[in-house]
């Protein structure tokens, strides 16, 4: 959020196997230490292993994350990376990580929706709890709230993209 209107940025994240004894992390767009917490949080929650992959995140355009509402994205992201399967563009997603793998609120929500059906996104998957102030009726892409981190994977997982649609 710029004051209150919302600015939608895109993630990019690659992981791959390390070459070195200590993996290398990169992260442009976004706090080095909040990348970590969040791979950190996948693999206690998730049971996914990162501490062999050197880890790449980048937020396009050159914007900077400074609000935790992008760690739900940054999260997909790193999922994406590692199962090697590539995000539906017409996917959004905005939320909080708490460290016990929680998707928790963000405020704006009403205008955050909108902002991402005016782009053209199909399906947003958001923090459950911020949609009890948000009437979804007024919108035609579908929105999906989740409580935690596996539920969010699971609805991500069901929309990954051939890779070779997207090449």
């Amino acid at each position: 959020m710029e004051g209150t209107r919302p600015i939608l940025a895109e993630v990019q994240v690659l992981a791959t196997k390390s070459g070195f004894a200590s993996p290398r992390r990169t992260a442009n767009g976004i706090d080095y230490n909040r990348m970590s917490i969040i791979i950190a949080i996948l693999e206690k929650h998730l049971g996914l292993i990162y501490s062999t992959l050197d880890v790449y995140l980048n937020v396009v355009g050159g914007f900077q994350l400074r609000e935790p509402s992008g760690d739900l994205a940054v999260a997909m992201c790193l999922y994406s990376s590692l199962v090697d399967k590539p995000i539906n563009p017409r996917l959004a997603a905005f939320g909080e990580i708490g460290l016990g793998g929680e998707i928790r609120s963000v405020s704006y929500m009403q205008q955050r929706l909108r902002e991402a059906e005016r782009l053209g996104f199909e399906l947003c998957i958001v923090p459950k709890h911020s949609l009890e102030s948000v009437d979804l009726s007024t919108f035609k892409m579908k929105v999906a709230g989740v409580a935690t981190l596996k539920q969010a994977f699971s609805i991500l997982s069901k929309t990954f993209t051939d890779k070779k649609e997207s090449e």
